[in-house]
């Protein structure tokens, strides 16, 4: 069983930066495949970001430029830099956790564990 922690949302001006921060439970950190998915209200899950086991990254075409995903194995930790923030990144967040790779990674349902979510809003 792994579980998932998300910390660091909160409310920031549009332009603005927040740093999220998503903890992992389990000794095999390393493997873990991970994402950072967010959702709006009256919206569906959509997918932000993600990062292998192995360190490679991929962004969605909506945050690329703006927010970057890093894992740090010695920490159990998988981090989301958000800069350049805009009302529309406003939602809630989701870190996620797959054990075996996928190239689906955009794919909520392919996932194995969740988190509870942190709140980022993005006032104008």
């Amino acid at each position: 069983q792994v579980q998932l922690v998300e910390s660091g949302g909160g409310l920031v001006q549009a332009g603005g930066s927040l740093r999220l921060s998503c903890a992992a439970s389990g000794r095999s950190f390393s493997t873990y495949n991970l994402g950072w998915f967010r959702q709006a209200p009256g919206k569906e899950r959509e997918f932000v970001a993600f990062v292998r086991s192995d360190g490679i990254t991929y962004e969605a075409k909506s945050v690329k430029g703006r927010f970057t995903i890093s894992r740090d194995n010695a920490e159990n930790t998988v981090n989301l830099q958000m800069n350049s923030l805009k009302p529309d990144d406003t939602g809630l967040y989701y870190c996620a956790a797959r054990l075996e790779y996928t190239s689906h990674y955009d794919v909520p349902a392919r996932y194995d564990y969740w988190g509870q979510g942190t709140q980022v809003t993005v006032s104008s």
